[in-house]
C-alpha cells in the first residue's frame, strides 16, 4: 500500500480545454451518442489528453480516460456554424457530427457523408474542440452550459 503522505494533493489545473458543443434541438439519446462520437478521436490524435490507466483496490485494470473534464455546451444551429468557423480559423483540433450521420450505419459511410458536403454547407449537430482554454472559450462564445 502506498504512503499517502508522499502523494501530491495539490489540485491539477489545465491550461487546455475539451469542449463539446451540441445543437439544442437534439433528442437526449442523440446528445449522448453525438458526444461519445465527437470525443472518441481526441485520444489517438492528441495523446496528451489521456491520463494513466485505472486500477481498483483488487488490482483489476481499467482503460485510461481523459485527464481533464469535458465541458458540454449547447447552442443554436447558427452558434454551431459560427463556432465551427472560429475553430477552423484558429486551426484547433476538432471533430464534427452532422445530421447525415444519424442515417448511416458504419464508419465508412459516416466519413463518406461528411466528405460529400462542402465545409460551409455541413449541417452540424455537434462539434468538439480541444486547445488552449482561452482559444476554446472564444470558439464557443455565445453557447450555454448543457442542462
Amino acid at each position: 500500500m502506498s504512503d499517502m503522505s508522499d502523494m501530491n494533493t495539490e489540485p491539477i489545473r489545465f491550461d487546455t480545454k475539451i469542449t463539446v458543443l451540441l445543437r439544442e434541438d437534439l433528442e437526449p439519446w442523440q446528445r449522448l451518442n453525438v458526444t461519445a462520437f465527437l470525443v472518441s478521436g481526441l485520444g489517438p490524435t492528441v495523446p496528451e489528453v489521456i491520463g494513466e490507466p485505472y486500477e481498483d483496490a483488487d488490482g483489476v485494470p481499467y482503460l485510461p480516460m481523459f485527464r481533464q473534464p469535458v465541458l458540454v455546451l449547447e447552442g443554436t444551429k447558427e452558434a454551431l456554424t459560427a463556432a465551427h468557423a472560429r475553430a477552423l480559423s484558429r486551426a484547433l483540433p476538432r471533430s464534427v457530427f452532422t445530421s447525415d450521420l444519424f442515417t448511416t450505419g458504419n464508419d465508412r459511410d459516416n466519413r463518406a457523408a461528411v466528405r460529400a458536403v462542402g465545409t460551409g454547407e455541413l449541417d452540424l449537430v455537434g462539434l468538439a474542440v480541444y486547445g488552449p482554454r482561452n482559444a476554446v472559450d472564444k470558439v464557443t462564445k455565445g453557447a450555454r452550459m448543457h442542462p
